[in-house]
């Protein structure tokens, strides 16, 4: 009994210590799109940006922008603005729309201020092809690298439209963890440990464990099974970004 206290109070200080905890999900990827510009010669390229669509072939995904107008001049150079975050099915990404709200789009020339007009852009989204696979598990940043220079056009009644070009680039942010654990009625809590971070999943009844989401570097992975099987520790587990690492079948012994 005593030894069955002190194995119960042990596994109680590491699910409390946990900073994080990850689910078995590996049918999803995170994707947080964001925005940049290369400079143009305006005072500012202001666009009322109301969703981003992303299709796979999985089907369409909406991703709504919640931040309102956004002066895009404002992020260039390596600077950037989050306009959606969210969860998405895994599959192959065939095009993303930048859809824009019908007002507020404008751009400012010498001080004056213009109305910009999107032929199409407000009701089925600027259009652009994109043929990046997303893995279940990973979180990915779509970039979207705007050229102001190019996309704002005077015409010849001195009205400015835009026609944008716009460059989207999707990049693994991170990597995945999984494997699988005999016997399955061992049933531990399974540990991802770098640095000072600590992550935590469980098992399901196959023995399988998942960790999506995961910052690349080197890991240990502790399994804290139950009584009376023993707790055993795997290190120099390597993550990299954009890949789903399989650690295999790891033997818990009694």
């Amino acid at each position: 009994m005593k030894k069955l206290f002190l194995f119960t109070a042990a596994l109680s200080l590491m699910l409390f210590s946990c900073k994080k905890d990850s689910t078995n999900n590996g049918s999803t990827a995170h994707v947080t799109v964001k925005m940049t510009d290369a400079p143009g010669a305006f005072d500012a390229v202001i666009l009322n940006i109301k969703s981003v669509i992303i299709v796979t072939d999985k089907g369409e995904q909406t991703l709504n922008v919640d931040g309102g107008a956004v002066d895009i001049l404002r992020f260039r150079s390596g600077r950037d603005t989050v306009l959606a975050d969210q969860d998405i099915p895994a599959g192959t990404i065939q095009q993303v729309r930048l859809v824009l709200n019908d007002s507020g789009n404008r751009v400012i020339v010498a001080g004056v201020s213009y109305d910009l007009t999107t032929p199409s852009g407000q009701t089925s989204g600027v259009k652009l092809n994109v043929h990046d696979k997303l893995t279940a598990g990973i979180a990915y940043t779509m970039r979207l690298d705007f050229d102001a220079a190019q996309s704002v056009v005077l015409t010849g009644n001195g009205k400015y439209i835009l026609k944008p070009v716009i460059r989207a680039i999707a990049t693994a942010a991170s990597g995945a963890l999984t494997g699988v654990v005999s016997p399955a009625a061992s049933s531990p809590k399974v540990y991802a440990i770098t640095g000072a971070d600590t992550i935590g999943s469980t098992t399901d009844a196959t023995g399988k464990y998942y960790f999506p989401g995961l910052a690349a570097g080197s890991y240990q992975v502790k399994f804290v099974p139950v009584s009376p099987y023993a707790i055993k520790t795997v290190t120099n587990i390597s993550v990299t970004n954009g890949t789903v690492t399989d650690m295999g079948t790891v033997n818990i012994t009694q």
